[in-house]
């Protein structure tokens, strides 16, 4: 690849678009601290549902700010306590069934890994378990939240190795990040971690580089979309 084939190149790119969604919570997965990477994890839950963005984000400011941001704190809240927050943030319309898969996943990783996300990580067998253990925390968590979640631990947990974000494949090929010609996802994901180590940053840091390109991502498919006035969903 070529700089000058770039509009803008990664670091600036990451410095416009903003660093990842989890340190723009102001979340630090760096020391994989299990308080911090349940923080991720619970933010992820909401990222994945099929609500905005901005709701997604002041939903989980809400939680923090009343300290409910834990495994045991999201059980003693109660199923009409969980409502009362989501209502707070916006989850008028998902209240009840995101209140119901909380209580579910929460109860289920205290009972298997005792509220640590680090054991789960541990007790995975590769990638693949990594993500299927994720997903039988709860029914509520599908393919889209598990790799939301796992995006920002890829660097961070060995094993988490999830798929480019389609989001951040188009975007990436639309600043010419990619040639236009690739279709395989696996080896755009290689082409860009090459590329962000080129510009001399961490490898572990590299989900700023994808988080950036899936907000450019969801730019441009709002671009697409506006003219049919559908609702801009997560951070799929």
């Amino acid at each position: 690849m070529q700089s000058e084939q770039f509009k803008c190149d990664p670091v600036d790119f990451v410095a416009q678009q903003g660093g990842s969604y989890a340190f723009k919570l102001g979340i630090d997965l760096d020391d994989l601290k299990p308080t911090e990477i349940y923080k991720w994890f619970f933010a992820a839950l909401l990222y994945g549902a099929r609500i905005s963005e901005k709701i997604a984000t002041y939903t989980w400011q809400v939680f923090n700010k009343h300290t409910v941001m834990s495994p045991e704190k999201i059980i003693s809240t109660g199923w009409d306590g969980l409502v009362v927050l989501l209502d707070e943030g916006g989850y008028v319309r998902y209240d009840f069934k995101t209140a119901t898969k909380l209580l579910s996943v929460n109860q289920t990783l205290l009972n298997d890994y005792a509220g640590n996300l680090n054991l789960l990580h541990a007790a995975a067998e590769d990638a693949h378990d990594l993500e299927r253990r994720l997903r039988m925390l709860g029914k509520g968590i599908g393919i889209v939240t598990a790799h939301i979640f796992l995006r920002e631990m890829r660097g961070l947990w060995p094993k988490a190795m999830p798929p480019l974000s389609p989001l951040a494949f188009q975007a990436a090929k639309a600043l010419g990040y990619l040639p236009k010609n690739i279709v395989s996802e696996a080896q755009a994901l290689s082409l860009l971690q090459q590329l962000w180590l080129e510009y001399k940053q961490k490898a572990e840091q590299f989900s700023h580089f994808e988080s950036a390109l899936v907000r450019y991502g969801l730019h441009l498919r709002h671009q697409r979309k506006r003219t049919f006035h559908k609702p801009r969903f997560s951070i799929r």
